[in-house]
């Protein structure tokens, strides 16, 4: 038997859609302001949490992102977060007066460069692929750029501090995840690698995600006073 359908039932089946296409639009909206509104990468899950329940954020985003594809801004992903920048054609406008007050040196350049690839890594093996000593000044420098942060500490004598780098990070080189580093063609094309390096020679593939791995551990307060970060709390006397 075909079920009987009413007027009623049929201006709902109606209404449906343009329900459906009015709570995209509005959790667009949504979406555009509170990445506008902020200075930093916005978390996508954040969005989520705002924007009307049932409409998909992945999708909101993707086509929000379209929108502005040949704009004077752009909108990017930043790892799992949201964020304005200006096309990458006309940055030069924006950064032609300006003067960069994160001059890096050599070794630190060098020092992120490993960082960036290899995280999670130690000092010492920083400076085992150097094959020099590395400064805590150096390090320090890179910390208080905020590109390179320290992740945890690995479970081996001597607990050592491991680094890995930050979103900061990500947003300003314009990557969207670790794996957009400069692969091995990249890096000789830009001049970075000599074209006569060994025929098996690979470019370490950074992690996909910022999780510690099984031989890490966080970082605590207690590791954090320890390594001279945090002013060690004093006990109140009875």
């Amino acid at each position: 038997m075909v079920p009987f359908k009413t007027q009623d039932d049929a201006d709902d089946a109606d209404d449906a859609p343009a329900h459906d296409a009015r709570l995209e639009r509005e959790a667009e909206r949504i979406a555009e302001a509170m990445v506008f509104a902020s200075s930093e990468p916005v978390q996508e899950k954040l969005i989520a949490e705002k924007i009307p329940d049932g409409v998909n954020v992945g999708d909101v985003m993707k086509r929000l992102a379209g929108l502005y594809t040949m704009r004077g801004v752009n909108l990017v992903r930043v790892d799992d977060c949201w964020a304005f920048r200006t096309a990458a054609d006309l940055s030069f406008l924006i950064h032609r007066d300006q003067t960069d007050v994160r001059k890096l040196s050599r070794a630190a350049l060098e020092v992120l460069a490993i960082i960036s690839y290899h995280q999670p890594v130690t000092r010492a093996e920083v400076e085992e692929i150097r094959g020099v000593a590395t400064s805590r000044g150096t390090l320090d420098v890179l910390l208080e750029s905020g590109w390179v942060k320290m992740r945890g500490r690995r479970r081996t004598p001597g607990r050592p501090v491991t680094y890995g780098t930050t979103l900061e990070f990500l947003d300003h080189f314009g990557l969207e995840e670790l794996r957009d580093l400069p692969g091995l063609e990249e890096l000789k094309g830009a001049g970075l690698l000599s074209s006569r390096v060994p025929s098996d020679f690979q470019v370490p593939l950074p992690p996909s995600d910022d999780e510690l791995e099984e031989d890490e551990d966080p970082i605590t307060q207690m590791d954090l006073e320890e390594l001279g970060l945090l002013t060690p709390a004093v006990e109140k006397e009875d």
